[in-house]
């Protein structure tokens, strides 16, 4: 995710760090140069003399400009609703770690230094690696090596081998708050509140694969794409009889907001990827892991993750 304040001035017009344009400048170039040659040549290919008004343009334009909106906006609400549920997961990662300390009696404070035997600190160690977990599943990463301190070895073993890490995580702590239920640690209301916050927890999870597994349907995309293509590379011999030599100016700026909007929405569209405009998945998976090592009073507490060149991952 682009962090950054916003340039003023001609600054604006150089920023390249989270803008679209590297992107779309392979066919912005080639529409650009089209439309230079259909100025330098009047519109003439190949000694015909092709002859379009800008009628069709203007109505051609607005509904292009109508369905780009409506697109990015379904885009746009893919990206939002993901932030808001791992909003969701920093919330109840921590209602989890001061409900562990709170409702499980134990004889001893919630500290780190407890080990796994303590099931408080278990519990807790085994949401951060959710937490991580998900993130990796959900970029299509295997590499788990960062959740080797949190979990047991027969855990260890056994999350590379299930299909789904976090679900498997659920079903463990599931466990946890039936072995605290059968040894009397919890009554059946703590138990409850307890299982509402996992339960919410893997909600969000559920609700992060299905903005994965679930895409913009394809051959919506690829009306808007090849009509948003078909329309700029056009445009120049709608232009050139009324602009002349102003074709390739007006032309660079219409198809640089076609085709940046267009791309724009390819890229929000999927928002746990790790382009510069995706979630910054890592960062809050972070801020999870300080926030409930902390709760354990652990020695052990990243720090959190750096702003590089304008960019959070």
């Amino acid at each position: 995710m682009i962090v950054r304040d916003r340039p003023s001035g001609f600054r604006l017009f150089f920023v390249l760090r989270g803008s679209i344009l590297p992107q779309i400048r392979g066919p912005l170039l080639a529409n650009t140069l089209v439309a230079t040659i259909v100025a330098v040549t009047h519109g003439a290919l190949f000694h015909l003399k092709i002859t379009l008004t800008t009628i069709p343009f203007s109505l051609i334009g607005l509904a292009l400009a109508i369905f780009l909106g409506f697109r990015n906006s379904a885009a746009y609400d893919r990206y939002w609703e993901a932030r808001k549920l791992w909003g969701e997961l920093v919330h109840r990662s921590r209602s989890l770690a001061r409900q562990c300390q709170s409702l499980i009696d134990m004889p001893t404070p919630m500290l780190a230094s407890n080990g796994l035997s303590d099931v408080r600190v278990r519990m807790v160690y085994r949401t951060i690696a959710f937490v991580h977990a998900l993130r990796h599943m959900l970029r299509d990463s295997t590499d788990y090596h960062e959740l080797t301190p949190l979990l047991s070895e027969h855990e260890t073993r056994r999350l590379t081998q299930t299909s789904n890490p976090p679900d498997w995580l659920m079903q463990c702590m599931g466990q946890d708050l039936q072995q605290c239920l059968q040894e009397g640690r919890l009554d059946g209301c703590r138990a409850a509140a307890l299982d509402a916050t996992l339960s919410a927890m893997a909600s969000a999870a559920a609700g992060c694969e299905r903005i994965k597994n679930t895409p913009i349907p394809f051959s919506y995309a690829l009306l808007l794409h090849r009509t948003a293509y078909l329309y700029c590379f056009l445009l120049p011999f709608g232009l050139v009889d009324s602009i002349g030599f102003m074709t390739p100016f007006v032309v660079g700026i219409v198809a640089y907001t076609f085709f940046g909007l267009d791309a724009l929405g390819d890229e929000i569209e999927e928002p746990f990827g790790l382009d510069p405009n995706d979630l910054p998945l890592e960062s809050i998976s972070r801020a999870i892991e300080i926030n409930l090592r902390e709760a354990l009073a652990d020695e052990h507490v990243p720090e959190e993750i750096a702003v590089i060149d304008h960019c959070l991952m």
